[in-house]
């Protein structure tokens, strides 16, 4: 074919024709220089649509009171927890938005650690707050976590799994938030660290510093030992927020000696009597260094707070008030099949007897209203009803059934 006879396939221009500068040849087609710079335009609007249409990773950032106000509707209480969280979140995605060009101060990250016993809500605090300021998210858990070449997760697999709830926006997943549960796990096993190697305590500890100060790290996007021929991501860590939470079993007993230590002497100072119903309120660096964790680590993480023990009228609270609260939804799911499911008030005080009993925190309130509801939630869709009532008596006698009944029994 001549040269002269060549047409764009898109077009139908050739190259003599004006505006037609370049054709491009492919295996048994051509295109010209403006049918691209059409097709790169039309790419451009259509992603700007599909970004406008559904993108989840649009930073939404409130000021501290507001943030703290929308955490009350799904969490009760913890209201200390609440302002230290709200202020380190709202500092850091001020710091996202800094233009260092206009101010030479460079703000820090604001990593920071929640510690509270099992239930109290770490979780779902920092779950809650990521979802409101619509970031990517994603939770990992320390107790898996080894030091590299060891059997295990390495420390790159939190990034992982941060890289897959941006669904692989590198730029999203930059700015997002990674929640490492069961910090405490991680803890040094001894004083002197020459004894042995501690390669799922002190060796995870170490590993994880050059993620927390800011480093770019080579990702395996789909985890590191399945896929070994993967071609690894790079992400910078300077701006992901780290929160990490621990119940660290045993800590009190450090606080309460640190305590009673300074209240000896002379002083009548009131200011060193202290709260023993929550002696995790006094918390502080010092404890969670004598606790196991490396000065290093806890230096890379500048606010440190609590969250109280959930007493008997707060379970009742987090059973009825927030916005996803079990009963309401128990409420959803049989209303689902045309059921209206009332729960008489003595019911809920049973229910709450027994998750402190157990001493499982607001997550003990699920299993006990599994217990008692499964069977009417089994039989119930195939019945012909269109109200359930639970009463007292039926509780009772659904829960002395169940396994979690066993369990009381064994540790009561």
């Amino acid at each position: 074919m001549k040269e002269k006879d060549i047409k764009c396939s898109f077009c139908g221009k050739s190259k003599d024709d004006n505006g037609v500068n370049l054709l491009i040849a492919g295996i048994s087609a051509h295109i010209c220089n403006n049918c691209v710079e059409q097709a790169g335009e039309i790419m451009k609007e259509d992603l700007k649509l599909k970004r406008a249409e559904n993108d989840s990773h649009v930073l939404t950032l409130l000021k501290p009171k507001e943030i703290v106000a929308h955490l009350g509707q799904y969490i009760i209480g913890q209201d200390d927890a609440k302002k230290v969280l709200a202020v380190a979140v709202y500092n850091h995605y001020k710091r996202l938005n800094q233009t260092i060009e206009d101010d030479e101060v460079e703000i820090e990250k604001s990593n920071l650690i929640l510690v509270g016993e099992t239930g109290t809500g770490k979780t779902l605090l920092a779950k809650t707050i990521a979802k409101l300021l619509n970031v990517p998210f994603a939770i990992a858990d320390a107790t898996v976590l080894t030091e590299a070449g060891y059997v295990g997760e390495d420390v790159e697999s939190i990034l992982s799994k941060l890289l897959q709830a941006s669904d692989y926006d590198v730029a999203a997943a930059e700015r997002g938030i990674i929640f490492i549960d069961e910090i405490d796990k991680v803890a040094r096993k001894s004083d002197n660290p020459s004894i042995t190697r501690d390669v799922s305590g002190e060796g995870v500890q170490q590993a994880l510093l050059k993620l927390l100060e800011g480093s770019i790290v080579n990702v395996p996007p789909q985890g590191g030992r399945k896929h070994p021929d993967q071609k690894m991501v790079k992400i910078d860590t300077k701006n992901i927020l780290f929160v990490c939470g621990g119940a660290f079993d045993g800590i009190k007993q450090i606080i309460e000696r640190r305590v009673k230590i300074q209240a000896i002497g002379f002083s009548n100072d009131d200011s060193v009597e202290f709260n023993e119903d929550n002696i995790l309120s006094y918390v502080n660096q010092l404890d969670i260094k004598q606790y196991g964790l490396i000065p290093e680590l806890i230096g890379r993480f500048p606010v440190l707070t609590h969250l109280d023990p959930l007493d008997r009228d707060t379970l009742l609270l987090i059973l009825k008030e927030p916005k996803n609260s079990l009963m309401k939804q128990y409420s959803k799911l049989f209303a689902l099949d045309g059921i209206a499911l009332t729960i008489e008030n003595d019911v809920l005080d049973f229910i709450v007897d027994k998750a402190i009993d157990l001493k499982l925190g607001a997550r003990g309130l699920r299993s006990i209203c599994e217990a008692i509801l499964t069977d009417a939630m089994f039989d119930a869709p195939s019945n012909d009803i269109t109200e359930l009532t639970i009463d007292l008596a039926y509780a009772n006698e659904k829960f002395s059934k169940s396994k979690i009944s066993q369990i009381q029994e064994m540790i009561g």
